[in-house]
């Protein structure tokens, strides 16, 4: 499981995480680059949802995450979210 960002708002119906910034010894750690549909999940390994879209600057993009029925969307602003 690797960390993926944080919920920085939410717009459309979509969680939009900023990534974390790359770690020094892996380039892609922290980001989700051409993996849309991967799962998202929360600090308690509940799944969250799945990426939808990446967009943003190259070096730490923001990823839109479309969330999965029940999970409640204004409450994910200032979470930390990761993958598999």
């Amino acid at each position: 499981m690797r960390r993926v960002g944080r919920v920085v708002r939410t717009a459309q119906g979509l969680a939009i995480l900023r990534t974390d910034d790359p770690g020094d010894d892996d380039p892609d750690e922290g980001t989700l680059r051409n993996e849309i549909g991967t799962m998202v999940l929360d600090d308690s390994l509940e799944g969250v949802g799945r990426v939808v879209d990446v967009f943003g600057p190259v070096d730490r993009p923001y990823l839109a995450v479309t969330t999965d029925h029940g999970v409640h969307l204004p409450s994910l602003v200032g979470s930390t979210l990761y993958a598999r």
